[in-house]
């Protein structure tokens, strides 16, 4: 799908390549994190060959976190991003906080792990919380960043309307996530890898061969690069933009609250 409607009617929504009643979803989707949650970090690293944490630094480089902001890390279950913000803040005794909002809680619990082996003790919240419908005040952050999670939400639309929402005027939005690949010939080879080798890869490390195809086939639901770009629009945020990475595998999208 790649169209600006990421539902397919009122009482409908993809799961991948499956078609669901919307209100089971989130549950669904809980369900993959759930079974992953204890390898994904691990995940990532394999099957991207450890390209991922480029994509994160490129993030974070283009949102140049100050010291003292308030920033909300959504689906950053277990800390990757809000690690690299707290960092280029000035560590985690420096002025400010990231709050990480995550619907899973298994997840939260990897990220809160791996936060206390790092000795980050301040500076780091943890909340349960859907995108669609975040349990935070309006206008409240200087930032709020997403990676790798929008395209598991429901409604699109309606979380980057919560986005704006919860942003500061002229708070920045970011979000890293899967795209449209744009180089000829890459296509094909990211198909063949994304629906072979990678549940493979998922079932033989994670013991979850399906989590991994839902990943597969939830990139190739997601709208791309420029509906997504007119999807922030439509939600009030200005100046977008997006570039993209590696051929448009991936793809950061950029919007302020005006």
């Amino acid at each position: 799908m790649t169209n600006a409607d990421h539902q397919t009617s009122n009482d409908a929504t993809h799961f991948g390549f499956e078609t669901v009643p919307v209100a089971a979803k989130a549950g669904r989707v809980r369900a993959v994190f759930d079974a992953v949650a204890p390898k994904y970090d691990l995940m990532n690293d394999l099957m991207s060959g450890g390209i991922h944490r480029l994509w994160k630094n490129a993030m974070v480089d283009w949102l140049a976190p100050q010291t003292g902001w308030s920033t909300l890390d959504v689906a950053g279950g277990t800390g990757d991003i809000a690690f690299r913000i707290r960092d280029r803040m000035g560590g985690t005794n420096a002025p400010g906080k990231v709050i990480v909002c995550d619907i899973n809680q298994a997840m939260l619990e990897q990220g809160r792990d791996r936060a206390l082996d790092q000795g980050r003790l301040h500076g780091l919240e943890w909340a349960v919380g859907n995108a669609e419908s975040l349990p935070f005040p309006d206008m409240h952050f200087d930032a709020y960043t997403i990676a790798f999670g929008l395209r598991n939400v429901t409604n699109v639309q309606q979380a980057l309307n919560e986005a704006r929402r919860v942003l500061k005027p002229g708070g920045r939005f970011l979000c890293l996530e899967f795209s449209q690949v744009v180089v000829p010939g890459l296509d094909k080879a990211y198909d063949a890898y994304s629906f072979s080798i990678l549940p493979r890869l998922g079932q033989a490390v994670a013991g979850d061969g399906s989590a991994y195809r839902y990943l597969a086939e939830s990139i190739r639901q997601f709208p791309t690069q420029e509906p997504l770009k007119e999807m922030m629009g439509d939600a009030g945020l200005g100046c977008t933009s997006y570039r993209n990475l590696a051929g448009g595998i991936a793809a950061l999208h950029s919007g302020w609250r005006l």
